[in-house]
């Protein structure tokens, strides 16, 4: 029997159509497009997703078009297969906020679509940081339960997304999964159980989840073995002190538990088990006592954070330290240790020399500020050689610099700042070439910084050498600096006479801060052409002269200050993206632009310069501004109408020209905080609305010509702190019921703090971690104590009430004890009368008190010697009476002349007048000559003309009305000059006859 007979080329041919056949269906080729690598099924799950994005500013999905979905921007597709692997769409620039950890800006809206389970083979899904919670930014929908579903996920990542609920048990169903991050996304997780049926998990991150419910988490936790990290920062846990009878976290390295309120002894904690770990954060975890022994036993550990921590009430702080850095000698292979803010004393040189010696050569960052080391830092330091960040900020250090710092080679950060550090800057600082970040600021270090100090300096993006003030920069006008600053900042530095030219080469500077520098010079050209694209200027406090550039308004600027210079000419436009714009005390000119575009700018500051014509109405195409000063300028006219529109919370147009009524545009202005139109021509009636504006603590409108009674709606400003309506023509009674003003009492609950002025009144500070102290400061002279003072920080603080030279009379109030938050009451120079309250000792916080030229009468209250805190008192020129009352604070005033302040008061007797009192000494009556005697006879002045005139019209009328009358009067009268003129005659020739007979 002869075998079949074969044909090779046939059977190759029929193998292959098999083959492409089979790999046609298996693969699915039918459903490929034309020359694409995209599954359309994955492509139409990709774009019902994109239906589901109602915004996306960021334009992240605008790539998402054509037919190759794995060319889409954040697709990742597989190269053998075409699945789509990897689907990342995270928020690229979230701008977290420190508080929330959620994102300020987002770059997708919307919410998840169920059509990513089409997506069968992902591994990877990352929405962080997106608001896709449904509501387009607001906590909207719980977290979807079809994400349970996509069993292939190996990575999750759904951080910041906000849902709303829980974690749902779903997620629990995949096996396959890796990592895991959900901080911020939802708000509790009912049962922590759910992430033991995740059998591959290695990473889990919960921060900022509320678990302050969940009991025996550890236990829960325990059931992980898997685990390698995890993250329960800010989760408002309670205890750590559970037992393990047995750990299966054996493989954990990194355990964060930053922020929680443990609240008991570390002792008991039970992750000293897992000796495993590398990275352990027990950072504010309100953790107390000594470290145990088993820290010994961490020497796998690399990173350790025990910053903002607590020590045991009963043990040294001195000695904690030592007991603590006795249990690190073992820890060699320690890289990191944060021990910020957790300390109150201890010598620097002693805490270095504790460290673990094996690990000197290894400690990469070592974070010690906001404690209270002393003495000075050791050449030791020249050891740790590996060292890239040294933090030892706000501290108390003293001496000099170490040269031995040079050796520090690999250093990138080196921030002492705010310490008493003394001496010149070592130049072995000049050496470190990989050094990104130096902050000397807040110190007193002295000599000179010359150019060999930042030769190698190669590296150099932020330099701090700020307030210290005997420290001078010098170098030649032609050095070119080694570096490209970001942040440059020098205040309160020597760097001055000439305007510094090594800045020319700064052109990557983004904040820039050489304010208070001594630079006595003009502001050359090429600076503002170099600084083009800088966000933060300052160059207050110096004696800079030139004009503003032309082109100012196409510059990057956020922040400019150059208060306090000789700047001069217009001021033609604003940058556009300026939010904070301060030109105060300087010698600007011409008037205000008539067309503005600063659509963000929120304060601006001109006062002080020499700015005239009236306030356009360009001002109210700044739809952010709040905070607007424009006082002591030459402006004139009055408020714009469209300032209506406005909502402002500062409003400071003092010392100009303004005329006219009360501004009623205001009225609508119910954000006012501080309201000063003082100095001005403003007249006319205080309008009773202006009590609608309740949120003004800060009203002054004295030096007006305001007339009429002070409205009792005035009343209604219960946060008010400051109050001034001196010299204009006010009438009337000073209102009753001041005790509803509670924002000058000790009610604190009750009143407003003027220091959250964003525009400094105070004191500014920016949002970097370079801080702008100082850089915005507004100075009021306010009239107390009988003198012009100037208040700028203290304002917040300062209650005063000013209604001296008017034409109040009446009474003063007896509630106005009540406020005793009151430091400064002037009442001088008005027509009050009656007695000074009783209780005035009451004001406790008082230290300036006039109450001179009214007509007081009666005695001094014995409570005024209550007073601790008066320290100026004025009460001349009164009709007061009886003995002066003593004590040990009234005794101390006007030590020079004390009676003057008593003078005008011819009544009062008994030190320091020289009257003596009569009797028992509680009363002397008075001359007769004061105010008293004129109050008295007032009335009767009053009658007599009254009578009089009453009296004459009734003969007018009588005589009118009556022809018989009229004939008699006017005989009798005529009878009556006739019998005078012959008496007159007769008289004046008897007269002449007698002295004719004596001659």
């Amino acid at each position: 029997m002869h075998p079949t007979p074969t044909n090779p080329p046939l059977i190759l041919s029929f193998t292959i159509i098999v083959i492409v056949v089979t790999s046609f269906f298996r693969g699915g080729a039918l459903q490929q497009p034309g020359g694409g690598a995209c599954w359309s099924s994955e492509r139409a799950a990709l774009l019902s997703f994109k239906k589901g994005i109602t915004s996306d500013p960021g334009n992240l999905l605008s790539s998402w078009r054509g037919w190759d979905c794995c060319s889409w921007r954040g697709v990742s597709c597989s190269n053998r297969t075409g699945h789509v692997l990897k689907l990342h769409l995270a928020n690229p620039d979230p701008d977290i906020d420190s508080r929330t950890n959620h994102a300020k800006s987002y770059i997708l809206a919307g919410e998840i679509s169920p059509s990513l389970l089409s997506l069968q083979h992902l591994e990877y899904l990352d929405l962080s940081m997106n608001y896709l919670g449904g509501g387009g930014g607001e906590t909207g929908s719980p977290m979807p339960r079809f994400l349970g579903s996509m069993e292939n996920l190996r990575y999750l990542n759904l951080s910041g997304i906000q849902f709303a609920g829980s974690v749902p048990p779903e997620l629990g169903n995949l096996s396959k999964l890796q990592y895991l991050d959900l901080s911020a996304t939802v708000d509790t997780v009912d049962d922590l159980t759910l992430f033991r049926n995740l059998p591959m998990l290695q990473y889990l991150t919960l921060s900022q989840i509320d678990l302050s419910l969940t009991v025996d988490w550890p236990q829960k936790i325990n059931m992980i073995p898997s685990l390698r990290a995890l993250d329960l920062s800010y989760c408002q846990l309670q205890r750590a002190d559970q037992s393990l009878p047995y750990l299966n976290l054996t493989k954990l390295e990194k355990l964060n538990l930053y922020e929680n309120d443990f609240n008991h002894t570390i002792t008991s904690c039970w992750f000293w088990k897992a000796t495993s770990i590398k990275f352990l954060s027990l950072g504010q975890t309100s953790l107390f006592g000594q470290l145990n022994d088993a820290l010994e036993n961490m020497t796998s550990l690399q990173a350790l954070d025990l910053s903002r921590w607590q020590t045991s009430e009963n043990v040294t702080d001195h000695y904690y330290t030592l007991q603590m850095i006795g249990n690190l000698k073992n820890l060699c292979s320690l890289q990191t240790l944060d021990l910020s803010y957790s300390y109150k004393s201890g010598d620097i040189a002693a805490f270095m020399e504790s460290l673990p010696q094996c690990a000197w050569g290894e400690l990469q960052e070592l974070h010690l500020s906001g404690n209270g080391f002393t003495g000075a830092l050791p050449h030791l330091i020249g050891h740790f050689t590996s060292l890239r960040t040294l933090e030892l900020d706000g501290n108390s250090l003293g001496g000099r610099l170490p040269p031995a710092l040079g050796n520090c080679t690999r250093l990138s950060t080196l921030h002492i700042r705010s310490n008493h550090l003394n001496g010149s800057v070592p130049i072995e600082i000049g050496v470190l070439s990989k050094l990104t970040s130096l902050d000397l600021s807040y110190n007193q270090l002295s000599g000179v910084i010359t150019k060999e100090h930042f030769k190698g300096l190669t590296s150099l993006k932020e330099l701090g050498l700020s307030y210290n003030n005997d420290l001078k920069v010098t170098v030649e006008d032609g050095w070119l600096p080694p570096f490209r600053l970001e942040y440059g900042v020098l205040a309160s530095c020597q760097i001055g006479p000439r305007f510094p030219a090594w800045l020319q080469q700064q052109a990557s500077i983004i904040y820039l801060d050489i304010s208070r520098t001594g630079v006595k010079d003009k502001i050359p050209d090429w600076f503002w052409h170099t600084v083009s694209e800088a966000k933060y200027i300052y160059m207050s406090g110096n004696e800079l002269t030139g004009n503003l550039p032309a082109h100012l308004g196409d510059m990057a600027l956020v922040h400019l200050n150059l208060s306090s210079n000789n700047l001069t000419g217009p001021v033609q436009t604003f940058p556009r993206n300026v939010g904070m714009l301060d030109l105060s005390f300087n010698s600007f000119s011409g008037t205000l632009p008539l067309s503005l575009e600063a659509p963000v700018l929120n304060v601006l500051l001109l006062f002080s310069n020499k700015i005239g014509g009236s306030i356009p109405e360009s001002m109210c195409n700044l739809p952010l501004l709040s905070d607007l000063d424009i006082s002591s300028n030459l402006l004139e006219g009055g408020i714009p109408r469209c300032f209506a529109t406005m909502q402002l919370d500062f409003l400071l147009l003092s010392n100009n020209s303004l005329a006219g009524s009360f501004p009623t545009v205001l009225r609508n202005s119910t954000n006012l905080k501080m309201l000063d139109l003082s100095w001005n021509k403003l007249s006319g009636r205080l309008p009773t609305w202006i009590g609608e504006l309740t949120g003004l603590s800060f009203l002054r409108l004295g030096h007006n010509m305001l007339s009429g009674n002070i409205p009792l709606e005035i009343l209604n400003l219960s946060s008010l702190q400051f109050l001034d309506l001196s010299s204009n023509n006010l009438s009337g009674a000073i209102p009753w019921h001041l005790e509803k003003l509670t924002g000058m009492t000790t009610l604190m609950g009750n009143r407003q703090d003027i220091s959250s002025i964003p525009l400094g009144y105070i004191r500014g500070n920016g949002e970097n971690d370079i801080s702008i102290d100082e850089q915005f400061e507004e100075v009021f002279l306010i009239i107390t104590k009988g003198q012009k003072l100037k208040y700028s920080k203290g304002l917040d603080y300062f209650v005063s009430i000013d209604l001296s030279e008017n034409s109040l009379s009446g009474e003063i109030p007896s509630n106005i004890t009540s406020l005793d938050a009151l430091i400064n009451l002037n009442l001088s120079s008005n027509h009050l009368r009656g007695r000074i309250p009783n209780k005035i000792g009451a004001l406790n916080a008082l230290e300036s008190l006039d109450l001179s030229e009214n007509r007081l009468s009666g005695e001094i209250p014995p409570s005024l010697s209550n007073l601790t805190s008066l320290s100026y008192m004025n009460l001349s020129y009164n009709n007061l009476s009886g003995r002066i009352p003593s004590g040990r604070q009234l005794d101390t005033l006007s030590a020079d002349n004390p009676s003057m302040m008593y003078i005008g008061n011819t009544g009062l007797c008994g030190p320091p007048l020289e009257t003596k009192c009569s009797g028992n000494g509680s009363t002397i009556s008075g001359n007769g000559t004061g105010y008293k005697q004129e109050n008295e006879t007032l009335p009767f002045y009053i009658g007599l003309v009254l009578g009089l005139v009453v009296g004459l019209w009734i003969v007018f009328c009588a005589m009118l009305f009556k022809k018989t009358w009229r004939i008699a009067y006017f005989k009798l009268f005529d009878q009556f000059c006739n019998t005078i003129h012959v008496y007159v005659v007769l008289a004046c020739a008897s007269r002449l006859a007698r002295n004719t007979v004596v001659e």
